[in-house]
């Protein structure tokens, strides 16, 4: 199959088809196909693209190499240099199951082709569904023009509905798919069908070798649970108790230290409480970012949450297809595009809050922090003035987290008269948001994430109920909290440190010199300081160090068996204070992000979360920040109160500093413009 784009001509080798035809894009990942069959299936679709390419062939007992000239293709000439250095004359069966384990890197580096062919679109969460482009590149496939998923299907319902004598490229896809088991999800099959398909099955060799290694495979027990896992050690409490970390309330050092100690999974047996067993480090953050999806579910932590706001099926407590759809309805919203359109407004929202700060006036950090960003967030995301009710909206929220997540305070203190009133709050956030979002408000306006909520609520109200409009339109005024306790975090680091506040104040005075900067200044060169200063921040100090869910199919992490059920606390940011990924842990260092380190590159780095649930809005958060301590460091010279503070973090129900640091306004440098 050839694609042509503009002036390239690019063919789709075998495991390209392969990965498009089994991309389910109602879930945005693969059709639940079991690892190994998955694994067998990928080498044999690049055992068989060998062959075409007359490196290979197969006869009933043997692989042969015809020739081991490199193809230049990265996903099949690792597997042909195997091929060509083995000594002795081996099966195809044989090479299926040696180089299974392979098939992982094989599968990244296609999609990643696929993504820059414009076939298919990445979303954070490592999903992928077909990109706008592959709607329009004109597949033909007969009588009309498909996408490229399309073009492969016609190929195979043609073979097998209309008996039409497949191609041998058809004949190893079906086979293929068949190994899988994923023809009956893909096509409806009845018996005739599936006879038809056993028939085109038995023409290829490579075929019926994957067949016999799915069937009757002798490396499969290492891809499925193991009766020899290892006892999930216990961390004893004296032991935890005499912990600086935990005196700190440093809570990624804390997870570090133990998983040094006690490996990446154990249990913590608190009194009168169920164990929680926790996973740490650099392998358990890859498996639940590519196979988490597989094994852990949200809901079940999050379900009392959802009652607390009269919803079901919030996004938080997705999983899924319906996860996914989500996420791509309301991706637009939380993206950085969507900030870039509209930086000037932005600007002009923090420039007004900023007036009311005096010159000796002091503000407790973390206050003044989460009113900045919701200055911002509030008129951008759903065109509404908060500064009245946001800070009841955010203590209800932290007591809810506390309550029913945390489980750090009794749930009666929600049902205190100041916490109903609070409450009530929400559905004034309701009501503001749909007064001002009538077709005649509108008219003329750019479009925010509450347009985009509420056109998902008229046009699927199962999907998106009026039940769910409490959480779903003050989610954005209570993400200013998080966004906020970042950011004063990242002020406290500025300004304790003289020597980046210099430097990040140049850069300020820089990109504000002409006037407001443009989106390719505020993410450019110009701010890089500034820019890696911020990651270094979000590496030691990120607000929402782990996340929690339950085992929905019973696995084995690192040796360790996690049965159904289960409750896991992930230490997603643990691995931020490993040595091993970040040297010298805790000294501030911002040339980590710069070039030949890029220490943070990898999923050792997890600031905004890992796996399908990644923070949506995350490359807009990040914009945000460098805006805001830009705007900071440009219009005021802030320092620290008490002179002699040392940072203390408060862990629930987000890290962000104590309520003991304040920031004084020290001096206005320029004026804020009108």
């Amino acid at each position: 199959m050839t694609l042509t784009s503009g002036v390239m001509t690019r063919s789709l080798t075998l495991i390209d088809e392969l990965v498009l035809t089994l991309l389910n894009e109602e879930s945005g990942y693969f059709r639940q196909v079991p690892g190994w069959n998955l694994n067998c299936a990928v080498v044999g679709a690049a055992l068989a693209e060998l062959s075409l390419l007359a490196r290979i062939d197969t006869d009933m007992e043997s692989l042969i190499l015809l020739d081991g000239t490199a193809t230049g293709d990265p996903a099949l000439d690792p597997l042909l240099y195997k091929i060509a250095t083995e000594k002795s004359r081996r099966s195809a069966q044989y090479w299926i199951e040696r180089l299974a384990p392979q098939a992982e890197s094989i599968i990244d580096m296609t999609l990643d082709r696929l993504v820059d062919l414009k076939i298919l679109q990445h979303h954070d969460g490592d999903f992928w569904s077909l990109a706008g482009s592959a709607w329009r590149m004109g597949f033909h496939t007969g009588s009309e023009v498909g996408t490229a998923v399309e073009f492969v299907k016609t190929r195979i319902s043609r073979a097998i509905f209309n008996n039409e004598i497949p191609d041998p490229r058809d004949v190893i896809i079906i086979c293929l798919i068949d190994t899988c088991d994923a023809l009956r999800y893909i096509f409806d099959l009845d018996e005739e069908s599936e006879e038809r398909v056993q028939q085109i099955c038995k023409m290829d060799l490579i075929g019926r070798a994957i067949a016999e290694a799915v069937g009757h495979n002798i490396a499969g027990p290492l891809f499925r649970r193991s009766a020899l896992t290892k006892q999930i050690p216990v961390v004893k409490l004296r032991r935890l108790l005499r912990s600086e970390h935990l005196r700190t309330r440093n809570i990624p050092a804390l997870f570090a230290e133990i998983a040094e100690e006690h490996g990446p999974v154990f249990q913590i047996r608190p009194p009168f409480k169920e164990p929680m067993i926790f996973i740490a480090g650099p392998q358990t953050n890859y498996w639940v970012h590519r196979h988490g999806r597989m094994y852990l579910r949200a809901r079940d932590y999050f379900e009392d949450m959802e009652k607390v706001y009269g919803g079901v099926g919030l996004l938080p407590g997705l999983d899924g297809a319906d996860h996914f759809r989500y996420r791509k309805s309301v991706q637009s919203g939380y993206s950085r595009t969507r900030l870039e359109e509209r930086l000037d407004e932005v600007f002009s929202y923090a420039r007004n809050h900023m007036a009311s700060w005096a010159v000796g006036q002091e503000f407790r950090a973390v206050r003044m922090c989460r009113l900045l960003v919701n200055s911002q967030i509030s008129p951008l995301t759903v065109s509404i003035e908060s500064q009245d009710i946001v800070e009841d909206l955010q203590t209800f929220k932290e007591l809810a987290l506390k309550a029913y997540l945390a489980k750090t305070h009794p749930k009666f203190l929600l049902k205190t008269p100041a916490m109903k009133r609070r409450a009530r709050l929400i559905d004034e956030v309701v009501s503001r948001v749909q007064s001002g979002h009538t077709p005649a408000q509108r008219a003329g306006c750019p479009r925010d994430l509450a347009d985009d909520l509420l056109s998902i609520h008229t046009n699927d109200r199962q999907f998106l109920p009026e039940s769910n409009l409490r959480f779903v339109l003050s989610t954005p005024l209570l993400a200013s909290m998080y966004v906020g306790d970042e950011l004063s975090f990242i002020v406290y680091a500025m300004l304790s440190q003289p020597e980046f506040h210099e430097m990040i104040r140049a850069e300020a005075d820089a990109v504000f010199a002409d006037g407001d900067p443009d989106p390719k200044t505020i993410t450019g060169p110009a701010v890089d300081v500034t820019s890696r200063f911020i990651m270094e921040c979000l590496r030691l100090y990120p607000t929402v160090p782990m996340s929690v869910r339950n085992v929905m199919n019973a696995c084995v992490v690192e040796g360790y068996e996690l049965p159904e059920g289960v409750r896991v606390h992930i230490a997603t940011t643990a691995t931020h204070y490993m040595k091993e990924l970040f040297p010298d842990p805790f000294k501030f260092d911002i040339d980590r992000y710069a070039a030949p380190r890029k220490e943070h590159l990898g999923s050792g780095y997890a600031p905004y979360g890992l796996g399908t649930h990644t923070c949506l809005g995350s490359r807009q958060v990040e914009m945000q920040l460098v805006m805001n301590l830009l705007m900071i460091a440009h219009y005021f010279t802030l320092e620290i109160a008490p002179e002699n503070y040392k940072l203390k973090i408060s862990p629930f129900a987000s890290m962000c500093p104590n309520k003991k640091l304040k920031f004084v306004v020290a001096e206005k440098r320029h004026e804020l413009p009108v």
